[in-house]
């Protein structure tokens, strides 16, 4: 059965996903606002497939720590789904991505458009430089922008891997940062087409203050959010 499952939400995602990427494109001549409005749409009809074809429902914890006005937020990665949920939480999410994805027809539209942060991972100092220019940029739009400190997807409960640049957007934008728990790697993997039952928890942690040396920064870091996650996991949700 849930193979079946699996089988009729991922034909009904790319059948949907399609729709909505040839409907929105009048949208690229108007307000970028416009466009992250429209994905925030697809993301909520995303999330209602997902619960009533595969069981899976979304749990949002520690609401008192989500932001709504300009923030920096440091989330786990799991899969495709921690790109996709967060438009239908954050007000007026950004998303950190690696520039190869702009060349994807649509997708990579729609994250000009909706002013995405691009990096480019060849770029080293440079493509530092730019992410925190583009970020504080972000910032000015009061937009929550969201990262992914280990650079890529991890299998639930794999070792983690954090990479320096939300370091320095933490040490050159001076503002809190929040982490982002979650265990959605157990019910819609990065690999294979199987959705499993249960709930997705996508939790926000107290926010980490301005000012803490980098290595201490990244060690509270990595301790909150891959202790949350495993929390998560453990659960069994």
């Amino acid at each position: 059965m849930i193979i079946l499952r699996s089988l009729v939400f991922t034909a009904v995602f790319y059948v949907v996903s399609t729709i909505a990427a040839i409907a929105m494109t009048p949208l690229l001549l108007g307000r970028r606002r416009w466009i992250v409005q429209a994905i925030g749409v697809w993301a909520r009809a995303v999330m209602w497939a997902l619960r009533v074809i595969c069981g899976v429902k979304v749990e949002v914890r520690g609401r008192e720590f989500m932001p709504t006005g300009p923030a920096l937020i440091a989330a786990k990665h799991h899969g495709m789904f921690d790109t996709i949920a967060p438009f239908a939480l954050l007000p007026d999410a950004a998303y950190v991505l690696k520039k190869e994805l702009l060349i994807i027809p649509f997708y990579g539209w729609y994250s000009v458009k909706g002013g995405m942060i691009a990096v480019d991972r060849a770029g080293h100092a440079t493509a530092l430089k730019k992410l925190v220019k583009d970020t504080r940029e972000r910032m000015a739009e009061d937009r929550q922008v969201v990262i992914f400190p280990e650079g890529t997807r991890k299998e639930p409960g794999e070792a983690p891997d954090y990479k320096p640049g939300i370091a320095a957007l933490y040490r050159d934008l001076a503002l809190p940062c929040t982490p982002l728990a979650t265990n959605s790697g157990v019910h819609w993997p990065a690999h294979g087409f199987i959705r499993r039952p249960g709930t997705v928890v996508f939790e926000f942690l107290e926010p980490i203050p301005a000012g803490l040396k980098r290595g201490e920064f990244m060690k509270t870091l990595e301790a909150r959010i891959e202790g949350a996650s495993n929390a998560l996991l453990a659960e069994g949700v």
